[in-house]
């Protein structure tokens, strides 16, 4: 069925002009997604009827003339570590198997309160903490370009749903990269959020320092929409921002290191794409990013241990062997290095807004490497231990960076590129993002 790979404003719009029936079209995504070979792998539950209950109100406002926005009836996934009242929120591990929260996460409630039907909750790396997506515990969603290789983590199932045509949009969590790699391995555009701009309140966390909210969907414009939706409020100027004499820099810097040659290439075409378009693509060097980036992983494994120590020190065996290890690194973080970090890591950021300030967005490959094999992630420790850290190696600065990013696909699949623009700018982020999806697909 055509509607299952339209865009999510597509869909806005047919149920606007009538074209659309709300109710028709969350049975369509309902059927797909529950027919679907790999469902299971991809949807950890649905709640069907939950969004058959948010269609028929939504298609009584849309035939009264009531919508509550432009995504008013349209369908999407929820990552499993928003907490969704009366259905199971375990976020992709056995430690919280049968932990049903008694109400919806806020970012989620304020969703729905704007019309978004929530068609179920997708499956994750376990508690959030994998670039890969690879989860024996639970389920190891499939990607879209390869069916042996991950989808890319945390919101791996999140990312598959769209993908694969079983919603219109998702909505996923990025701490190190969690939107992004999956959105880019699939050929998606994802949005990471400035930290603080969403709610956090009724989300699992791994690293609330570091915790953000944002969507995976098929267009800028959709990513737009719905981080309006998020925050329960009408979309602003979607305007798209020319290219034409836009300063772009590339950071070379850590992030164009060790890229294999699919990524490399795709980013160099993207790069003369945007150039054709008048956009001004010079480089940038920033050293202190090599700094953060050695300290991060503690940052990471102290704060996430700090959070799950009771539950993982009472069951071990519970956890996927290479995810139980990372928490437990954490022990080994001394609260006055942890505080140093997080000291230092505030200067460079300080110290990052001064060398981006000449440039409209700093650029990079979205992802070092292409999606691995799920198997050979099973069979080689070190091989998994490598991939891992590659796969958000470049996400992760924008992360320590404290910015707002946004991953492109390019036209070589599995293949992304990332803009980066300074905190609590998605608006002018997305308008310049609408411009560069034109030039580099």
């Amino acid at each position: 069925m055509e509607w299952l790979r339209r865009s999510a404003a597509d869909l806005g719009r047919g149920i606007h002009t009538g074209r659309i029936n709300v109710v028709e079209l969350a049975e369509a995504f309902l059927d797909a997604a529950a027919s679907h070979p790999d469902g299971k792998r991809i949807y950890a539950r649905l709640t069907p009827e939950r969004a058959r209950d948010e269609a028929l109100a939504a298609a009584t406002r849309a035939k009264d003339g009531r919508r509550r926005g432009p995504l008013d009836g349209v369908p999407i996934s929820w990552k499993d570590l928003f907490d969704t009242a009366g259905v199971a929120t375990e976020a992709g591990s056995a430690l919280l198997a049968g932990r049903v929260p008694d109400r919806d996460a806020p970012v989620l409630a304020t969703a729905t309160a704007g019309g978004l039907l929530c068609l179920g909750k997708t499956h994750m790396s376990e508690l959030a903490f994998s670039g890969l997506g690879l989860n024996p515990v639970t389920a190891t969603s499939p990607n879209v370009n390869d069916p042996e290789a991950v989808a890319g983590g945390s919101s791996s199932g999140a990312a598959a749903s769209v993908a694969f045509g079983l919603a219109a949009a998702a909505i996923g969590s990025d701490t190190g990269g969690s939107v992004r790699t999956p959105a880019a391995w699939n050929d998606l555009v994802g949005l990471k959020t400035t930290h603080g701009r969403l709610s956090n309140k009724g989300v699992v966390p791994l690293c609330e320092t570091l915790d953000t909210i944002g969507p995976l969907a098929r267009t800028t414009e959709d990513c737009t929409l719905l981080l309006a939706a998020l925050e329960g409020r009408r979309p602003g100027d979607m305007t798209c921002t020319p290219l034409s004499g836009m300063r772009l820099a590339v950071l070379d810097t850590v992030g164009m290191e060790d890229l294999e040659d699919a990524p490399a290439r795709a980013f160099d075409t993207a790069c003369r794409k945007l150039a054709q378009e008048g956009a001004h693509v010079t480089r940038l060097s920033f050293e202190p990013i090599r700094e953060a980036m050695a300290f991060s992983g503690a940052l990471f494994t102290a704060e996430g241990y700090a959070i799950w120590r009771d539950q993982i020190e009472a069951h071990p065996e519970r956890m996927f062997p290479p995810i139980l290890e990372r928490f437990l690194s954490g022990r080994n973080v001394g609260a006055a290095d942890y505080i140093d970090h997080r000291r230092r890591l505030k200067r460079i950021q300080g110290e990052w807004r001064a060398a981006s300030a000449p440039f409209d967005a700093v650029i990079l490959p979205t992802s070092a490497i292409l999606p691995p094999h799920a198997r050979r992630l099973m069979e080689d420790a070190d091989y998994y231990a490598r991939m891992n850290l590659l796969a958000l190696r470049n996400t992760r600065i924008g992360n320590l960076l404290g910015v707002c990013a946004l991953t492109l696909p390019t036209d070589t699949p599995s293949c992304g590129i990332m803009l980066m623009c300074p905190p609590m700018q998605e608006e002018r982020l997305l308008r310049l993002g609408m411009a560069a999806e034109r030039a580099v697909r």
